[in-house]
Formats: structure tokens, C-alpha cells, sequence
């Protein structure tokens, strides 16, 4: 079982940042992908982006620019950076991982964009 802890979400204003952060309860590098997700009121979960355990990253294109996926083996964590921040970014936004096609989600963290 894999427990991720996400944190990092809030209420910013429109242009602003935020950083999202997600602790995995184990070695991030045993775990075949990390990511993120987000789902917003009326729709249905969308990628956001995810990194494999060999440090491949894939990006729902629209958000390529603006959103930055990391991660820091030392602290088994993965990183969301969103920059430019508008308004139809606002959603919960969850960690998600990948073992042994058995998939993991954390419990969200919501991310409000609004002046």
C-alpha cells in the first residue's frame, strides 16, 4: 500500500504560483510513475502530468509552458509548479502513483484561482 500526503494548494490570484507538493510513503524510484491530476466541478479527471521511475515526463499539452513536474528522491516527494495561474486552473488536484499496474491516489488538495 502506498500512501502519498499532498500539500501546497490554496487561494491565489490570477498570474500567481503555486507549488504543490506530494510525499510517497516509500522510494519514489520503485514506483513505476508519479503524477498529478485534477478535477473540476461537472468534469471528469484530467492529466496533468506524470514522471516515471526512469525520469520520462508527459504533460496534457495545453499546460506545457505553465506547469513544471519535478520530483526529490531524498524526500520521496513529486512537485507541481504552476506559474500563470488562471482562472479554469481552479480544481482539487491529486498525486497519483503507479506500482504494479495497482494505481494510488492521495485525498487532493484544492487549488483556487480567483481575484
Amino acid at each position: 500500500q502506498v500512501q502519498l500526503v499532498e500539500s501546497g494548494g490554496g487561494l491565489v490570484q490570477p498570474g500567481g504560483s503555486l507549488r504543490l507538493s506530494c510525499a510517497a510513503s516509500e522510494s519514489i524510484f520503485r514506483l513505476n510513475a508519479m503524477g498529478w491530476y485534477r478535477q473540476s466541478p461537472g468534469k471528469e479527471r484530467e492529466l496533468v502530468a506524470t514522471v516515471t521511475s526512469d525520469g520520462l515526463i508527459n504533460y496534457t499539452d495545453y499546460l506545457k509552458g505553465r506547469f513544471t513536474i519535478s520530483r526529490d528522491g531524498d524526500k520521496n516527494t513529486v512537485y507541481l509548479q504552476m506559474n500563470s495561474l488562471k482562472p479554469e486552473d481552479t480544481a482539487v488536484y491529486y498525486c497519483y502513483a503507479r506500482l504494479n499496474y495497482v494505481s494510488y491516489w492521495g485525498q487532493g488538495t484544492q487549488v483556487t484561482v480567483s481575484s
